[in-house]
């Protein structure tokens, strides 16, 4: 599954903010700038700054998840929050906190930034996306027939949700608060615990009564 959209052309210059992107313009716009922009059917929409928290959790968790599929006999492959994907169902092209596909990644361009088949995809929840990764995103995700898995990651207190494919239109949702607790990932068949996914992280204290 390819498409003849390469970035080592020159960037194009989108005069009219209103008009409709094709997915090949927009990544050559995004190519010649230094922030990360989603591609939402036709618009292109600027993501917002994550913070520091919110890096070093998705740090964890690609680690986590690293290191958790090293010792299985199939094989995943995990990539961060760098790694486009590309919804064609619904012509969005997004970019998750991380993801992992199953056997060998496939791509929609020759140039491998397009990713197609995601089996399990990581949030990390923001106050300014929240909304956005729970609902919107979410729905985004299923028109894929690879995704299985969407991992829900909040940054303010020890919460990890899990919503898992079980047959069309059925999805099982788990919540782990337990500090101590593990993360089952059925899709992939592996644990990660709650203490790699939150580590060196302080959440928040709670304001004091008056």
């Amino acid at each position: 599954m390819s498409g003849d959209i390469s970035s080592a052309q020159a960037p194009l210059k989108l005069k009219r903010k209103d008009r409709f992107v094709t997915l090949r313009e927009y990544v050559l716009w995004e190519a010649k700038h230094d922030e990360k922009y989603e591609y939402h059917n036709g618009k292109i929409v600027k993501m917002p700054y994550a913070r520091g928290p919110h890096n070093e959790i998705t740090i964890n968790v690609v680690a986590a998840l690293k290191n958790a599929v090293r010792p299985l006999k199939k094989k995943y492959r995990i990539f961060s929050g760098d790694q486009k994907i590309y919804l064609p169902e619904v012509n969005h092209g997004v970019y998750p906190d991380a993801v992992a596909v199953s056997e060998v990644p496939e791509y929609w361009d020759d140039d491998t930034l397009l990713l197609v088949n995601p089996l399990l995809v990581v949030e990390v929840l923001s106050r300014s996306t929240q909304k956005y990764d729970r609902e919107g995103k979410f729905d985004l995700y299923k028109a894929r027939p690879s995704f299985e898995e969407y991992i829900l990651v909040r940054q303010d207190t020890c919460e990890v949700e899990t919503r898992f494919r079980e047959e069309p239109g059925l999805w099982r949702e788990t919540v782990v608060t337990d500090p101590n607790g593990t993360v089952f990932l059925k899709s992939i068949g592996c644990v990660i615990s709650m203490a790699d996914i939150y580590e060196h992280i302080e959440f928040p204290k709670p304001a004091a009564k008056k």
